[in-house]
């Protein structure tokens, strides 16, 4: 059976740490490296069911999205569901690793790229680079093959995204070709999308007053957070499986969006 530290390094070899933004906390979050994995359950978020789930499922090991624990703990009397879920995962023993923002900042084989081929986009590259050759940065932009209407385009991200809503502001009647999006909170790359000449600009987590920025030059398209990033799963589960093929790897069964929608 693998280590930790071998499924890690392997992670990291695609979405090296120092990629991640400096607020961020990827990484091993709870366990040793050294420790032998029996299964790795991936997640976009880790919750209490997340770790009850991998328990049940015989895994040891959650690697998720999100880091649980984002900033310092100064009690672990479970207060709150940071600290349940770090309780729960050290009572049974699980390790959680999380890869965040180094996964969002990277061309190849990340959230944007995935979020992209799900949307059917092609000539891919980043919206926001950081370096000269532009395999890290943040966002990404591409284009359909053909335009479609506004309404087509929106209906497409409804299907696709299997999102209950979309925000979205004033639609301005032309074709959508070249779409900019981000997956989570996305609204600091809005004059990235709009200097790269996008039609529209799919993200989540907008605020009230800043769909005004939008100012008739793009349409903005917020998605929902989850929605926009949760075929994050299945892509954490495909990086593994590549390398290890023989061990176990599962995606969680579980929904972990903590928004629901009155339709």
């Amino acid at each position: 059976m693998p280590t930790i530290n071998q499924i890690t390094t392997h992670l990291e070899s695609i979405a090296p740490t120092n990629l991640q933004e400096a607020y961020d906390n990827a990484g091993l979050l709870v366990g040793s490296p050294q420790t032998e994995v029996t299964g790795v359950l991936t997640s976009l978020d880790c919750t209490e069911e997340i770790i009850a789930e991998a328990k049940a499922r015989g895994c040891n090991l959650v690697v998720a999205h999100h880091p649980i624990v984002f900033k310092g703990l100064k009690r672990f009397n479970g207060s709150n569901y940071v600290e349940r879920t770090v309780i729960k995962a050290i009572k049974e023993d699980i390790a959680i690793y999380a890869i965040h923002t180094n996964l969002d900042n990277v061309r190849y084989q990340g959230v944007n790229e995935r979020i992209a081929q799900t949307l059917g986009l092609e000539n891919l590259r980043i919206l926001s680079p950081k370096n000269d050759d532009g395999t890290v940065g943040s966002g990404m932009v591409g284009e359909l093959p053909e335009a479609l209407s506004e309404r087509d385009f929106l209906q497409r991200l409804k299907e696709r995204l299997k999102t209950g809503a979309i925000r979205h502001t004033a639609l301005a009647g032309k074709p959508i070709k070249k779409v900019a999006l981000c997956g989570g909170a996305g609204g600091f790359l809005l004059d990235k999308a709009k200097a790269a000449g996008a039609d529209v600009f799919v993200t989540a987590d907008y605020k009230y007053h800043e769909f005004f920025d939008a100012d008739g030059e793009i349409v903005i398209c917020d998605v929902g957070h989850y929605e926009s990033e949760q075929f994050t799963t299945q892509l954490l589960a495909e990086l593994l499986m590549k390398k290890f093929p023989t061990f176990a790897v599962l995606c969680t069964e579980r929904n972990t969006n903590p928004v629901q929608y009155f339709t």
